[in-house]
């Protein structure tokens, strides 16, 4: 189980020295205890008590990244079994697969694919990973030119996947050094993919179909100086990887067996299922996701569980606070205020797209709490209107002083007016009625 904050610091030097960035050895202590700390950090801790801290201290799944630059991603650094909990961290990196005994043609097209594809939900732009190439060939030259033929179409993280290490070598000689994930160490090749790994900085997968031979790997790795590592826990079935998955986290959580602390890969393109298997992988704890190139109605699908699975569920997804226009307003277009609850503006924005009124929707910020809820916590204020106004420039859009504000909000109405000095209209409070009321209040 993991240490306190005081019985780490009965650990440290209490030097005091501020040479791990900290002012004191017991703020040092808290972060450790938090996990948002690293134990190398201090210069004077006794091998013995880095042993011991080294492995109650660090995050339960370690934190590994993925590839080089604006499309890297890291995946990993978890603290809890269930989201509710408090919440999960990093999303499972989705990649689709391509195979060296593809044409060109066919490589450039998945790849543009990944590069270029974006679907754009609830403010967030959601997309795809990477890519993950596969030597199905066994040549190692043809796997090089699968590999040469991707990086030639995108800068995205790879995930490389062979047998032979000599295949790895030639692929290596084009993207090694843009981090991509080498698939996978197994008893039989375990030094020569390490050393490959150490050569190039990547990280690595290692495979095997039991927790014991996960244990043994991971142990050797680390023995060869790889620690960056993902497990492929070689499920034959989709419940062979829920019951080893969830074991995986349930022990690296309760630190009960710390060997197994790492990220989870899963290869959704060889279940035979591959939507479902991708779907599982992202409830079910996989980090890495690689599949097929998926057809647009099962993109949509995991892309949103992705997004609702690692939202934070104690904070509402929010949009930024300010002045949005729909269609081309003009200065004497109607303006409506409504709160930065996502679900909120997206649904009152379809209504007035809908009803083809050009007019301004007026975001003040309620940190994320719908009107209703805004309202009753005090969050919604006739101070918050009166600087939202003034703050996004309202009175310089339009010409009239005229507001309309939610339904649920008719409480404020008077407030608001005597702060800002704007005739205040109370709206419906059912946006799907915005249409007819602007048809026949606004003048």
């Amino acid at each position: 189980m993991a240490l306190k904050a005081l019985d780490i610091y009965k650990l440290l030097p209490k030097k005091n020295c501020k040479e791990c960035g900290d002012p004191t050895c017991l703020t040092f202590a808290m972060k450790l205890a938090g996990g948002k700390a690293d134990v190398d950090l201090c210069p004077y801790l006794s091998d013995e008590a880095k042993s011991v801290l080294g492995a109650t201290t660090r995050p339960p799944i370690r934190l590994v990244k993925i590839g080089v630059g604006e499309r890297s991603f890291a995946v990993g650094e978890e603290f809890v079994l269930y989201r509710h909990e408090k919440t999960f961290y990093h999303p499972p990196g989705i990649l689709f697969k391509v195979y060296d005994t593809q044409t060109p043609d066919e490589i450039t097209a998945a790849t543009v694919r990944v590069r270029d594809e974006i679907f754009t939900r609830v403010g967030s732009d959601l997309r795809f990973n990477g890519i993950a190439i596969e030597n199905t060939s066994g040549s190692a030259e043809t796997f090089a030119l699968a590999v040469r033929a991707v990086e030639d179409a995108a800068d995205l993280p790879l995930v490389l996947i062979a047998e032979s290490p000599a295949s790895l070598a030639a692929a290596l000689v084009h993207c090694g050094s843009y981090r991509p994930l080498l698939h996978a160490a197994t008893d039989t090749n375990l030094r020569e993919m390490c050393a490959l790994a150490k050569q190039h900085g990547c990280p690595l997968v290692i495979r095997s179909d039991s927790l014991e031979g996960l244990v043994n790997l991971a142990k050797a790795c680390n023995a060869e100086g790889r620690q960056n590592l993902v497990m492929d826990l070689a499920p034959v079935t989709l419940g062979d990887f829920i019951i080893r998955s969830t074991a995986i986290r349930q022990l690296a959580i309760t630190r009960t067996a710390p060997d197994l602390g790492y990220p989870v890969y899963l290869d959704a393109a060889k279940t035979g299922r591959q939507e479902a298997a991708t779907a599982l992988g992202i409830v079910k704890y996989a980090s890495v996701i690689v599949t097929n190139p998926l057809t647009p109605g099962p993109t949509k699908a995991a892309l949103t569980l992705r997004q609702n699975i690692y939202t934070d569920p104690q904070k509402p997804i929010q949009m930024n606070p300010g002045l949005y226009r729909v269609g081309t307003p003009d200065k004497n277009a109607p303006v409506l205020m409504t709160v930065n609850f996502s679900l909120t503006f997206f649904t009152l924005q379809g209504y007035l797209e809908s009803t083809r009124v050009p007019c301004y929707m007026l975001i003040v910020d309620t940190e994320g709490l719908s009107v209703l809820t805004a309202v009753a916590a005090g969050k919604l204020s006739e101070m918050l209107v009166r600087d939202s106004i003034k703050k996004f420039g309202v009175e310089e859009e339009v010409s009239h002083r005229k507001l309309i504000i939610p339904g649920y909000a008719s409480p404020l109405s008077g407030r608001i007016e005597e702060a800002t000095g704007w005739k205040v209209m109370v709206g419906p409070r059912d946006a799907a009625e915005i249409g007819e009321y602007l048809h026949e209040e606004w003048k």
